[in-house]
């Protein structure tokens, strides 16, 4: 032994280069999870905790059940654990400790974060409670039977076996119709074919297979249908044919309880043996009852097909047989995964191009020495370890055994978040819920922790890992991969919208058609009918530079202004407060409004606000030749477009950062104070006109409701001129604001609101005022020579960049009704691309209806706002952005539609997933190689080598978004 430590160490160096020596972290926690999963029967968890629990309590329990004297309480224990502990107890204890504190509290509490609440309720436990208690009776009376009389337990246990075996073939036939390809080569005759016609059609198409695999799940295990059974309990009729059909079929489970208690094995003195063969048999029952049923037939033929006295019936027990032909059919596996991913690279690297001759003389070296190949793909199988191609070459190695989640982090806890994730965030719960149909029908095939499925549709990847299994439930990972394609990302990319056109889309002549992309990791399952968001850009050309719709979107905006305007007053807090006080007091309503003779007071130069140069540079034609063409400053310049405003946090583009005088030290002046005082840049002042400044009146309102529709007396404007004043209310659109007012729903309580309204709508003292505040931010808008709209202009003012004119400062001063000038703009933006495309408005009715929609419906921003991701997560049923692209030079719009989509979904070769993953950690942590363009990382259509590098968890990789571990009900 000291000389073979001594020979070890010395290749210690040589290993460690290799990458073949784990580091301890990942020796420790391979360990646990493969002593966890072989010899105990359990599952890799989803996260180091959980599997550090899970193995301390599935190791206590095959201890504890060794020094149980009796025979019939070891069968009881290893029962009622191996079913407990298949559970997610985690989730469930979680959940229940937060509905107990609810109850006692008796307070009504935020709902419990996630899904879980949702997955477990009363009918669940209750359902598992009823499992264990009939698992439990029937393992003690067979049990109890099986000691009387040897000859009748031998034949029923035979005959369970037969069972079991035609079991098997019924699930295995029932898996296969559920995906689009059979064994992944031939494609399914009972699939739909036409599967890009509507979801609506292909949701009816797809109902006999989603019946078929409800068969499916009530022979897998007994919990949907109880649940079902619990659902209908009021029905007697109903509830004895669910009955039948439970008793029937659902016998999976059970019928491996039934084999397993028979077994002789159990009837005399314990050993180790025993104690660890049997827990795990007993727990693989449920924890994973496709392999677990796989195994029980094994050895079920093995027994029957072979004589008493061999070694393998002579020497082994039932339980460590079950063990044995476990790890051998993992193992088996393995090989035959990482020998088809093996091939894959061979042919991969045979048809690049880019390499030529050394390419071929790798490839052939690599067939000389296949031998070799071939027991580096067994050793590494044998560790269950991925197998590492060198630079993604055929010159492999083994890899050091590691986790299956890979990576050593946490789940989840790591992304390159971008303006793109919350596409993503809102996409996920629905695609869980879409996935547990799919899941719990078999359509995505037998479900493994370290597996790996790929969604796409429209410009969006998915990537999905299972990272736990037990029984009804199994914990998944879901990552976004970015929106914003590369080159490498865009080839890799197109060739899986080849692969799933070729599954779903294409029209298939041939009963079973071979699949034309069997070669490629990727091989399409199904797809599911998911709500999210489509993303539609559509150029503008023809639209906003139209000269007749430039003239309506002026007409317009003033409509939408008085709108908003009065939406906003009949939507205040103190509006239904004010009702009841209004009835029973009539006290005059006094308004502050200034005459239209009238100019504004004289302000000194300290409290003059003036825009910056920054934001009259943004006007400027200097260096433009196009005024359709926006140059919008970027980054920090474009942050000193707007000024902070006392006593709020809303940001308010157009305006500046202006300061005093006073506020610097003496004999400091800065140069935009400069600029102020000598009125470099803007519009002269006639001086002369100040003496003859404004009298504001006091003016009563003609209806005592008035005021509760009134504007906030802040918002009374006193900056533009009277003559100005005088020209611009001719332009106000007094029919439209008559009808918006007796149109409103805010006197829900009063019997009388038609006659209010109408005296509110004949009030000329509120109709003046709304004109005056309507048309200072009409003319805050268009600027100072209230010019015709441009493309350029539109686009400005659409983000917030007003022009200067002498109400830019008292509509900036005012957030609030900026926000709503703003919004108002916005609103007439998108009216004009609908009226463009659908069709002229008719009337007022119309037109009403438009804006109502336009408010609850719609989101009309900016991208790059954060109120545009909280209506995504909100899940606002449209969304719409106006935009610039530089490369076409024209304008463009962005519109997201929330609806119903079919994402594709495929399974990728695990093996493939796990080695190039492999060889990332190699290259950079192990060779240094942290080339951005290094071989490893190009696109190939084959290995889909770049899209594999991106789902690796951060730093290596770069997904946009990664989920925490998510539980999916499979019942």
């Amino acid at each position: 032994m000291n000389q073979i430590l001594h020979i070890l160490f010395i290749f210690l160096p040589f290993l460690w280069a290799l990458g073949t020596l784990p580091p301890p972290d990942a020796l420790f926690l391979w360990s646990m999870e493969q002593v966890l999963q072989f010899g105990l029967g359990g599952s890799p968890m989803s996260t180091h905790l959980r599997l550090l629990v899970m193995f301390t309590i599935s190791a206590g329990t095959a201890v504890t059940s060794y020094f149980i004297p009796s025979t019939v309480g070891v069968v009881l224990f290893m029962t009622g654990l191996g079913f407990l502990l298949s559970l997610n107890l985690c989730d469930m204890s979680i959940v229940f400790k937060h509905r107990v504190t609810r109850h006692r509290v008796e307070t009504k509490s935020q709902p419990f974060p996630g899904d879980s609440a949702k997955l477990f309720t009363w009918k669940q436990y209750l359902m598992y409670i009823i499992i264990l208690v009939l698992a439990l009776l029937e393992t003690s009376l067979l049990h109890h039977f099986a000691g009387f009389s040897q000859i009748s337990k031998n034949n029923f246990q035979d005959t369970i076996a037969y069972t079991l075996v035609v079991i098997l073939t019924v699930l295995w036939i029932l898996r296969e119709i559920q995906s689009v390809y059979i064994f992944g080569i031939f494609r399914n005759p009972f699939f739909p074919k036409d599967v890009h016609t509507t979801v609506t059609v292909f949701s009816e198409k797809q109902t006999n297979l989603l019946k078929i695999g409800r068969v499916r799940r009530i022979l897998l295990n007994l919990g949907s249908e109880m649940l079902s059974v619990s659902s209908c309990i009021y029905w007697p009729f109903v509830l004895r044919r669910r009955l039948c059909w439970t008793f029937i079929y659902s016998v999976s489970p059970f019928a491996m309880i039934a084999f397993l208690s028979l077994d002789s094995s159990l009837q005399g003195l314990h050993s180790v043996s025993i104690s660890i063969g049997f827990t795990r048999a007993f727990r693989m029952v449920w924890q994973n009852t496709e392999h677990a049923l796989l195994e029980t037939v094994i050895v079920s033929a093995v027994h029957l097909f072979s004589t008493a006295d061999s070694w393998w019936n002579r020497s082994l027990n039932t339980g460590i047989r079950l063990l044995l032909v476990g790890i051998f059919r993992d193992r088996l596996t393995q090989f035959l995964s990482k020998l088809q991913f093996a091939v894959t690279v061979l042919l991969a690297t045979w048809t690049d191009k880019k390499h030529g001759k050394s390419a071929t003389t790798v490839c052939i070296l690599s067939t000389i020495f296949s031998p070799v190949v071939l027991v580096i793909i067994a050793f590494s199988a044998l560790l269950s370890s991925p197998l590492l191609p060198l630079f993604t070459l055929p010159v492999f190695l083994v890899g050091f055994p590691r986790p299956m989640q890979s990576w050593p982090g946490a789940v989840g806890t790591a992304a390159c978040v971008c303006a793109d994730t919350v596409y993503y965030c809102q996409m996920v719960p629905r695609l869980a819920a879409a996935l547990q149909t799919a899941m719990a029908a078999g359509s995505l095939g037998i479900l493994l922790p370290g597996s790996h499925y790929m969604g796409r549709f429209q410009d969006r990847l998915i990537w999905i890992m299972i990272l736990e299994r037990g029984y009804t439930y199994c914990c998944i990972n879901i990552k976004g991969l970015e929106l914003q394609e590369t080159t490498c990302h865009t080839i890799e990319a197109r060739r899986v919208d080849e692969v799933f056109e070729g599954a779903f889309e294409q029209e298939h002549t041939k009963v079973c058609s071979f699949n034309e992309h069997f070669g490629n990791i990727l091989t399409p399952c199904t797809v599911l009918p998911v709500k999210v968001y489509s993303d539609a850009k559509n150029v503008l050309s023809g639209i906003i530079d139209s000269h007749d719709n430039l003239k309506e979107f002026k007409d317009d905006l003033l409509k939408v202004l008085v709108w908003i305007l009065i939406q906003y007053c009949s939507k205040k807090p103190s509006m239904q407060e004010n009702i009841p006080k209004t009835e029973n007091k009539r006290e005059t309503s006094l308004i502050v409004l200034p005459a239209l003779n009238s100019v504004p007071h004289p302000r000194s130069l300290e409290d003059t606000d003036s825009s910056s140069s920054a934001t009259f540079n943004d006007w400027s034609d200097d260096g433009n030749l196009f005024d359709d063409e926006l140059t919008i400053t970027k980054g920090k310049e474009e942050k000193n477009n707007f000024k902070v405003v006392p006593s709020t946090n809303l940001p308010i583009p157009g305006s500046v950062n202006s300061q005093r005088a006073s506020d610097h030290p003496s004999g400091t002046v800065p140069e935009n104070d400069l600029f102020k005082i000598i009125m470099l840049g803007y519009p002269a002042v006639d001086k002369g006109k100040q003496g003859d400044l404004v009298s504001i009146p006091l003016r009563e309102f003609s209806c005592s409701h008035s005021h509760l529709l009134s504007l906030p007396q802040e918002w009374t404007p006193s900056c533009m001129p009277s003559s100005k004043m005088k020209e611009m209310s001719s332009l106000f659109p007094e029919d439209w604001y008559q009808f918006i007012l007796r149109q409103l729903e805010c006197f829900p309580s009063k019997e009388n609101a038609s006659s209010v309204l109408e005296e509110i709508a004949k009030d000329k003292v509120l109709k003046d005022l709304y004109c005056h505040t309507t048309m200072t931010c009409y003319f805050s808008l268009f600027g100072i020579d209230n010019m015709a709209p441009t493309p350029g202009h539109i686009l400005r003012v659409y983000n917030g960049v007003l022009p200067w004119s002498s109400a830019l400062d008292w509509l900036t001063g005012k957030p609030e009704l900026f926000q709503l000038a703003l919004k108002a703009f916005r609103y007439t933006l998108k009216l004009m691309v609908d009226k463009a495309s659908l069709g002229p408005i008719e009337d007022f009715k119309e037109l009403f209806k438009c804006l109502e929609e336009y408010d609850s419906d719609w989101y009309i921003g900016l991208v790059s706002d954060e109120k545009w991701k909280e209506a995504v997560l909100q899940e606002k049923p449209c969304l719409f952005s106006l935009g610039y692209d530089p490369n076409m030079r024209g304008y463009t719009s962005r519109v997201l539609t929330l609806q119903e989509l079919l994402v594709q979904v495929g399974k990728l070769n695990s093996e493939a997933v796990r080695g190039q993953w492999a060889n990332l950690s190699w290259e950079l942590l192990y060779a240094t190689n942290d080339d951005e363009e290094r071989y490893s990382i190009q696109a190939h259509q084959l290995l889909l080598r770049n899209l594999t590098v991106q789902a690796a968890d951060p730093p290596l990789g770069y997904p946009v978004f990664s989920s925490k571990p998510l539980p999916i009900h499979l019942c």
